[in-house]
């Protein structure tokens, strides 16, 4: 019998009348069950964490900087155990899941440095005109208040960090709401923060179930909403409170573009390697994963075979083997949507050039090509391990055929010219643009969000504590400057 998992209320492990069980999209096997807050503790955490706003605001920077580099040692200490809960509720292969707990290791690293330097101020001469004469304006940031971060399946514990981590640097009180499908890696950070001498109130994890969000949504008292997920449904939150300062990253259909100039067999060998790797890891569901590839037209029919045999490369199969590559996706049905989008695609008139199967929750990593542009998989994210190919005549073609798109969020361009890279930054209508490389790659300090329908704001630890508070200036007077 699988123990129950206590959910975290303003600091304190608490249960609540009911559970729900939490199991693996590989077997079926039970991996845990957890407990559902009622209606009446989940007020309590809100109300606790909005009477706590002001303390945990003037909390000293070395309680917070403790706190985070405690969770981050924590993490160190027990990555291998966290990966192995990782992989077992999430199907995430032992090696990606291994540097997942590692990039949330970094996470609390850099909120915990960032948190020490934060908020020293800006100072700002006013004598610029006679006017200002003796004045000085003192510039410091201050907390908007309590967060409700809102997390994915995809990356249980990291994303769950990149809500949690920012919120304690800028003294925020956050209630975290992790997936449905995936809580205990959430559930264990809160484990971690208990360790800790933050104050009561300043955080909770609530695992409640996505229609009880709506309430949580509304509260006044939770002005700041950070979410990633789905661009419908994290439009539809922004829309429903239009005064609240929303974050969203929304996802993607990540394109990998070859241009001409990176036609060596290395240079194709290398891009091939990486487009197959990174069109399939996490079972092809990152918000960043190769989607599309552009490529020009002179090295198209030479890089086609390499990306094939890279994607048949990749392992397929148990997500605890270390060998394997590729699992499950989060569920069957999310299986059965790529099928079918897929199926749609070929019935189209797309050639299939490798995968097209599925076995239960799996699906088998796949290339397609000639894809017509007004089917399901050409528009929308399909969040699978699909790929599809194009060929385009010059560096303009394959940008307007990156552009055209309702998502931006990250694009990769293989390129050795710096002009084209300059180019491509400028004309790529997208969040960030990977230089020789796919447009899979993330560090956790840089600003990371989209344009477009990939969201609004930035995550990435100083940039999301930027969005967690506000200017405030001060000026004095009579100053002998």
């Amino acid at each position: 019998m699988a123990a129950t998992h206590a959910f975290w209320l303003a600091g304190r492990q608490a249960t609540g009348e009911e559970t729900f069980d939490v199991t693996s999209p590989w077997d079926g096997r039970l991996v845990g069950k957890v407990a559902v807050p009622t209606d009446a503790q989940v007020e309590e955490a809100v109300a606790a964490a909005h009477a706590v706003r002001d303390e945990f605001a003037a909390t000293p920077a070395h309680v917070r900087a403790a706190a985070l580099d405690h969770v981050s040692r924590r993490l160190v200490e027990r990555t291998e155990e966290i990966a192995r809960l990782i992989s077992a509720e999430n199907g995430k292969p032992m090696k990606w899941a291994r540097g997942e707990v590692g990039r949330a290791v970094s996470v609390f690293r850099f909120a915990a440095e960032e948190s020490r330097r934060f908020n020293g101020g800006e100072s700002q001469r006013l004598d610029t005109d006679a006017g200002g004469t003796g004045r000085l304006a003192l510039t410091r940031r201050f907390p908007r208040g309590v967060v409700l971060g809102i997390a994915p399946f995809n990356f249980p514990l990291n994303l769950c960090a990149h809500k949690i981590a920012p919120a304690i640097a800028v003294g925020a009180p956050i209630i975290l709401k992790p997936a449905p499908a995936t809580p205990l890696s959430g559930l264990l950070i809160g484990e971690l923060l208990a360790e800790t001498e933050l104050p009561t109130g300043a955080w909770s994890v609530l695992p409640v179930a996505n229609d009880r969000m709506p309430t949580l949504v509304q509260d006044e008292r939770l002005p700041v909403i950070s979410f990633t997920g789905s661009d419908k449904v994290g439009f539809a939150i922004m829309d429903s409170v239009p005064r609240k300062h929303c974050t969203l990253e929304l996802g993607g259909n990540g394109a990998a573009v070859v241009l001409a100039d990176y036609a060596s067999e290395k240079d194709l060998d290398w891009a091939a390697t990486r487009i197959g790797t990174f069109s399939n890891y996490q079972g092809g569901q990152s918000c960043i994963s190769v989607q599309r590839v552009v490529a020009d037209a002179s090295l198209y029919e030479r890089l086609v075979p390499k990306i094939v045999a890279a994607v048949e490369a990749q392992v397929t199969g148990d997500p605890s083997d270390d060998a394997t590559d590729v699992g499950p996706l989060v569920s069957e049905d999310a299986a059965k949507r790529v099928e079918a989008w897929v199926d749609e695609a070929v019935r189209a008139g797309a050639r299939l050039l490798a995968g097209g199967k599925r076995d239960g929750a799996s699906y088998a990593p796949t290339v397609l090509a000639d894809v017509p542009p007004d089917v399901t998989i050409s528009c929308e994210e399909v969040f699978g391990p699909v790929l599809t190919l194009s060929q385009v005549d010059g560096e303009d073609a394959a940008f307007e055929t990156v552009n055209d798109s309702k998502y931006g969020l990250q694009a990769g361009v293989f390129t050795h010219d710096v002009q084209a890279a300059f180019r491509a930054h400028r004309a790529l209508e997208v969040g960030g643009v990977i230089v020789g490389d796919v447009p899979s790659y993330r560090a956790d300090q840089m600003p990371y969000g989209g344009a477009k329908q990939s969201g609004v704001g930035r995550e990435g630890v100083r940039y999301a504590m930027d969005d967690y508070t506000y200017e405030r200036v001060m000026v004095f007077t009579g100053l002998a400057l």
